[in-house]
């Protein structure tokens, strides 16, 4: 085997180019290996665990570019290489054609759009709070999507935002809707009577899209960081997202959706809420949290939904509806020995209220995720597994699984070998951002697992609209096709595979 490294000295290229220049690497003959990643710490480890010479990477920056292949011959590698590079120059072709030189800086970008009031940062996080401090200076408000920015950052920016009344989204916020503007990953609704505040991006995402399949809208979605609700940050941009929405006529109903907040920050913020009628939902949170009128509180993201749609005074829908019999069938010639759950997520807050609908029924939930008490704890003795593959550790080296669908591949083939498994959970997240097409690569792989003799089931949510670039039916329509069960929601999709590992479809009918 050879292997050999380029390195393009500072040279930012986004989650989705690289992939394209991965891709173009890995379809070569010969290619055993190939991966195109920004030089950060972590991604330097990745490819010299791979088997490449740390010294050929010892000055490489985190802003400079990394192309490593390992292949059958030296003629194989550099043939490797040059697709990749080749792949990355059509991309600054394209771009180059379409007009003149992008802005290179927040400053020139002011100055080539004076009437812009948003700022989008995504740069490598040792850059990302200076970006966002030049952003505020410029007036701007921010939506942070890049994540390593530390926790003393943070409070220091929202502080800083607060001081000058601008929101500070993030960081590591990846949804936002203002004005109709998708930020982020962002899915396509109609505009509505609600406004979304969300320390959790997916969940943002999975309400946004269940209103709208159920008839309302978003006026706006602010997305406020995962660690906004924490006791350190203290609500900071949630109060000014609530304070901001409570004054806006064009809101009727407000929907606050986040994993388990700090208690005293949860309970400041509930006793401020209620000028409009709100919904909260703290996924994992008890239920006996006191609440002011006006204020209602809901286990899960589905539920949420539901209750915000009656405050509209639209008719809900009954998310359970055909499930029952679905199930039944799915688990009629399945041995007893398939009875454990194996979730593979790409959505992290999905993940979340899987876990917490999950272990309720089964108790203890391996995760790569932090559990509350209660939920059983992760070990060997917890025989069910939910994985964020969002997170870090099966992100280093490649994009994002809602960008790049194809890492999950391998790993539904894996779990539909273990003669343990009954059921594959999996989320499927279209909207913009998202891969072209994520059902196009996750169905083969889940018609593999389903078509062998006594197999465990796939149970899959899509979540999405039809008005989405990918389109909501055509998505399910594929993995349908392969065989998956479908879910109307990911709470319910928890409920499906709680009741084929049990073997109880009643579990369907239950809230979740």
């Amino acid at each position: 085997m050879t292997a050999l490294v380029r390195v393009r000295p500072d040279t930012y290229v986004d989650s989705v180019l690289l992939m394209k220049a991965a891709r173009a690497m890995q379809g070569e003959a010969g290619v055993d290996w190939a991966s195109a990643v920004m030089g950060t710490p972590a991604n330097l480890g990745v490819v010299v665990a791979e088997g490449f010479d740390d010294s050929a990477l010892s000055d490489v920056a985190p802003n400079d570019l990394v192309l490593a292949v390992r292949a059958d011959s030296e003629e194989a590698a550099a043939s490797a290489l040059q697709a990749g590079e080749a792949a990355l120059s059509a991309q600054t072709t394209a771009e180059r054609s379409v007009g003149e030189r992008r802005p290179r800086t927040i400053a020139e970008a002011v100055l080539s759009l004076p009437g812009a009031n948003v700022a989008l940062v995504s740069v490598p996080g040792a850059y990302a709070a200076m970006e966002t401090h030049k952003a505020l200076s410029a007036g701007l408000h921010v939506l942070l999507f890049s994540d390593n920015v530390s926790l003393a950052q943070e409070v220091e920016l929202k502080s800083r935002a607060d001081e000058l009344g601008l929101l500070m989204m993030g960081p590591g916020a990846g949804t936002a809707s203002l004005g109709g503007a998708g930020l982020g990953f962002a899915n396509a609704v109609r505009p509505g009577r609600v406004g979304v505040i969300a320390a959790a991006g997916t969940g943002a995402q999975e309400v946004m899209t269940l209103l709208h399949r159920w008839g309302a809208g978003v006026a706006d979605a602010v997305g406020v960081g995962g660690r906004d609700l924490s006791e350190t940050v203290g609500g900071r941009m949630t109060r000014m997202a609530v304070r901001a929405m409570d004054a806006d006529p064009r809101i009727d109903v407000l929907l606050l959706v986040s994993k388990p907040p700090s208690a005293t920050v949860a309970a400041e913020l509930l006793g401020a809420l209620g000028a409009k009628p709100t919904v909260v939902a703290f996924i994992g949170l008890d239920d006996d949290i006191e609440v002011p009128d006006g204020v209602q509180v809901a286990r899960t993201l589905e539920e949420a939904a539901l209750l915000t749609v009656q405050a509209l005074g639209i008719s809900a829908p009954d998310p359970s509806q055909d499930l029952q019999e679905r199930v039944a069938a799915a688990i009629s010639n399945m041995p007893d020995e398939r009875n454990t759950v194996h979730g593979l997520f790409s959505g992290g807050t999905l993940c979340y209220e899987a876990m917490v609908v999950i272990s309720s029924r089964l108790g203890a939930v391996h995760s790569n995720m932090p559990l509350r008490e209660g939920w059983g704890l992760p070990g060997p003795a917890a025989s069910h597994v939910c994985l964020d593959l969002g997170e870090e550790e099966f992100t280093r080296g490649r994009p994002h699984p809602m960008i790049d669908p194809e890492a999950r591949s391998e790993l539904i083939r894996q779990h539909g070998e273990d003669p343990t498994t009954a059921v594959i959970l999996l989320d499927v997240v279209l909207g913009y951002g998202a891969h072209e097409d994520p059902a196009s690569v996750l169905a083969p792989p889940c018609a593999d697992v389903v078509s062998r003799p006594s197999a465990p089931a796939v149970v899959a949510y899509v979540l999405g609209t039809e008005d989405d670039p990918q389109g909501l039916k055509r998505q399910r329509r594929q993995l349908e096709e392969a065989g998956c069960l479908l879910a109307p929601t990911g709470a319910r999709a928890a409920l499906m595979a709680a009741a084929v590992a049990t073997r109880r479809p009643d579990y369907v009918k239950e809230r979740p």
